[in-house]
Parts: C-alpha cells; structure tokens; sequence
C-alpha cells in the first residue's frame, strides 16, 4: 500500500488507509522483534513515526481524533526507547571507529563498546522487553479499531487547506528550532529540529503528488539532513550517558578517546546541521504552504470534479 495521498479520492478514506496500513506494519515489526530486536524495534519505531507525522498533518481537521492518537503512539514509541536506544550507542561507536580510524586503530573504543553491546544484550533478554512488546501491541492493536472515527472534510479545497495548514505547521516548527540552535545551540534545540525535520520528510512522501516541484531533490536533501541530526543526536545521547553517575560507559581513562572524539564529531556535525538547516527551512513558512495549498486545491478538486462528471 502506498504512504501518499491520492488526491483523486476522498480525504478521510485516504488518511484511514494509511492509518491502518502503517499500524499493522508496526505490529508485524513488533513481532518480528521478538526474535530480532534490533531490527523489529527500528523499523516499528519508525512506522509509528509515520504514523504521528500523517496525524500532524491533517490534525486541523479532526483535532480531537488526531491529538489523542497522537499522544497514544508517542507513548508506544517511549516503550521501546530504551532497547532502541541501546543499538543506536553501539553504532555511534562504530561511526566514530570509521570516521577517525588512526585515533580508534589502538582499540581505545573497544571497552567502551564492550560495555554497550553488555547493556545491550541485557535490554534485549531481559523480562521488560517481552512485557513492552506485548503492551505496545495491544495499543497499537486498541488503535485500529478506532481509526473509523477519524472524520475530516472531504471537500476538495477545505482538503487542500487541511493539508497545507499541518505542513506549514511543521514548516515553522523547523524554523523557530532553526532559530534557537543558531541562537542557543542547546542539545533540546537540535533535537527538536531532528524532530521537525523527520516530520516534514514523511510530509513530503504523503503530499508527493501535491507538493510544488522540483519535490525529489527536496526530498533527497531532506533526508540526508534527518540523517545528519540523528547522528548529532546520538552523539548528545552518548555524551549525557558520560556525564551520569555511576560512570555506566567506564572509567576515565576507558572513556578518554570516546570523549575526545565526541567533541569533534559534535563540533563538525553541529556546523554542517546549521548550514543545511538554514539552506533548507530559510524560506518562510507561510509562502511555502500558499504554493502547496493552491497546487493541492487544483490537484484534488480537478479529478473529484472529473470523477462527479463520469
């Protein structure tokens, strides 16, 4: 099934279509990640993230459907944080061993990630990931049946301005995040750019038939960037892990070149966001999402009117 609206075809029957089928895909994961864990928990995280961006996108024109669901899968999503998260460290290891290979080639890394993949396995066999799993499902299962109160305007140029109104609503998200990392550069800053970022992504697979062109390279360049910031993320992740008490990723001297590394890649990573950020989500909110609400009211009302004709 496709993740895009079709703009021949009433609004709410399309939004519950994808509704359901990026729910039951989320399902599947979870029970995939039953016996593959680090595989089944990211791909169900991000299908509940396409989820909540489809609800962000229309959420005017059903706001109590669309913020309670919203509030429901963000809950999903924080019950397999954890374990998640416990895979994204070892990985930002990895980067680090392969983006300074002379610094890394004395194995300062390995018992940092030693201890990692041991948090890791015990994340992964313990109790709580069953227990998690299990509740996750059921939640997800609990919002299938209710997707058929979903009920928006299908009229084509209120659909058109349901549309541009959860677009330009991320759009400005971005932008005020944008303007704090420039401002602050407070780790929350980039995050909730990251945030942003990865919802207009997934806007821009839904809306890929009504989003003024030129949309693939947008889409590409976007993308790359959401990718960028999760690794910023990671790096603020692993650094706070560093600084909690108990010393969970080692000694001082374990954790010296971990450090080091950390601020340099945080140092580069920071810069080349800034600059694609401000490249990407520079041009006002507002201005964009006129273009998309005019070219979505004659992309939807044109074959609704053609289809009343036949």
């Amino acid at each position: 099934m496709s993740f895009r609206i079709d703009p021949r075809l009433p609004l709410t029957g399309e939004v519950r279509r994808i509704l359901a089928d990026e729910i039951g895909k989320a399902i599947a994961h979870l029970e995939m990640a039953r016996e593959k864990p680090e595989q089944g928990l990211h791909k169900c995280r991000k299908r509940l993230k396409s989820v909540r961006a489809l609800l962000r996108l229309v959420r005017s024109g059903d706001e109590p459907f669309c913020q309670t669901e919203n509030e429901c899968y963000k809950q999903v999503s924080a019950l397999l944080a954890g374990p998640r998260e416990a895979t994204a460290l070892i990985e930002t290891v990895d980067r680090l061993a392969d983006a300074f290979p002379e610094q890394s080639a004395g194995g300062g890394l390995d018992p940092v990630r030693e201890r990692l993949v041991l948090r890791q396995h015990e994340l992964h066999a313990g109790p709580g990931l069953d227990a998690a799993i299990n509740a996750a499902i059921a939640a997800c299962r609990e919002g299938l049946e209710r997707i058929d109160r979903l009920a928006l305007p299908d009229q084509p140029e209120q659909a058109a301005d349901i549309l541009a109104a959860g677009a330009r609503a991320t759009l400005r998200r971005a932008k005020k995040a944008l303007d704090k990392a420039e401002s602050r550069g407070e780790d929350e800053d980039f995050h909730d750019l990251r945030k942003a970022v990865k919802t207009h992504s997934m806007h821009l697979s839904l809306l890929g038939r009504l989003w003024p062109t030129p949309i693939k390279a947008r889409r590409k360049a976007v993308d790359r960037f959401g990718e960028q910031l999760g690794e910023l993320h990671d790096v603020f992740v692993m650094r706070a892990l560093l600084a909690a008490e108990g010393e969970p990723l080692g000694s001082a001297d374990d954790t010296k070149l971990l450090r080091k590394l950390l601020k340099r890649s945080e140092k580069s990573l920071t810069k080349a966001c800034l600059a694609d950020a401000a490249e990407l989500f520079g041009d006002s909110p507002k201005r964009s999402a006129k273009k998309l609400a005019r070219k979505a009211r004659d992309d939807i009302a044109g074959p609704q009117e053609e289809a009343k004709a036949a």
